[in-house]
């Protein structure tokens, strides 16, 4: 695993995790990356630098680490139990759901769901942008 610092072209920074450097560039070239906060398409790896750390210091920087670990995964239970809350789960046919809803304009209806890549890549072809939410273990 590979962790990058992205950017996209709205100057958004933000991480990521990839199997490996040819895995970011996969998905890149087939548009399935996307800004955490505005969507944007247009996605570039950004300046990082090495971890380096000295071995005085190795244990403070896992509980920082540790901390802010539990932070984010607290912030992405936040926004599972709001999805969850306030959208419809469509188990079945999810993009023919989106389809539904995206072509009839009057529809306001909130949705979620599973779609693989290549459904994720037809859609983006048709006009309609998926968010792709790191769904949270509650039970972990």
């Amino acid at each position: 695993m590979i962790k990058y610092n992205l950017k996209c072209n709205n100057e958004h920074e933000f991480e990521s995790w990839f199997s490996n450097s040819a895995e970011f560039d996969k998905l890149n070239n087939k548009n399935l990356l996307e800004c955490i906060y505005c969507s944007s398409k247009k996605i570039k790896k950004s300046i990082m630098s090495p971890m380096i750390s000295s071995s005085k210091n190795d244990y403070d920087q896992i509980e920082i680490t540790n901390d802010q670990l539990k932070n984010e995964k607290n912030n992405l239970l936040k926004l599972r139990n709001f999805v969850e809350k306030n959208f419809d789960y469509v188990e079945k046919d999810f993009t023919k759901k989106v389809r539904e809803i995206f072509y009839d304009k009057k529809s306001k209806r909130a949705i979620y769901g599973k779609a693989t890549p290549e459904e994720k890549e037809e859609l983006s072809e048709e006009g309609i942008n998926l968010i792709s939410i790191p769904w949270v273990n509650k039970n972990n």
